[in-house]
């Protein structure tokens, strides 16, 4: 039997919307994610992770909302399709590391 794993994270970042903007789609990139969807408009991504040895693939929400002038913030969904057996070997934390991968190469890409 399958399921959707879902876990989210936001954080919030120093710099204008179109500054993040151009750093989460480098971020991407640079992972080697395929961006399945892009809205330009509504600052919305819709990318692909590879997938690893006993875990799928994860697809990731990416939205990016301003606070302020300067202040951005961005928030990150991944949702990690499952079963019993592949939840059992990564206990259900693909979707996690995957997020915190992706914000660890944010900020790498802030440098």
């Amino acid at each position: 039997m399958a399921y959707l794993r879902e876990e989210k994270q936001a954080v919030e970042i120093d710099l204008p919307l179109d500054d993040v903007w151009t750093i989460i789609q480098k971020a991407l990139t640079s992972l080697k994610w395929n961006i399945e969807q892009i809205d330009s408009a509504k600052h919305h991504i819709e990318a692909k992770t590879e997938s690893h040895f006993m875990s799928y693939s994860s697809i990731l929400l990416i939205d990016a909302v301003p606070m302020d002038e300067n202040k951005t913030k961005v928030m990150v969904v991944a949702e990690t399709p499952g079963t019993a057996i592949t939840m059992m070997f990564d206990f259900g934390r693909a979707g996690r590391r995957r997020i915190d991968l992706f914000l660890i190469e944010l900020i790498e890409q802030l440098k």
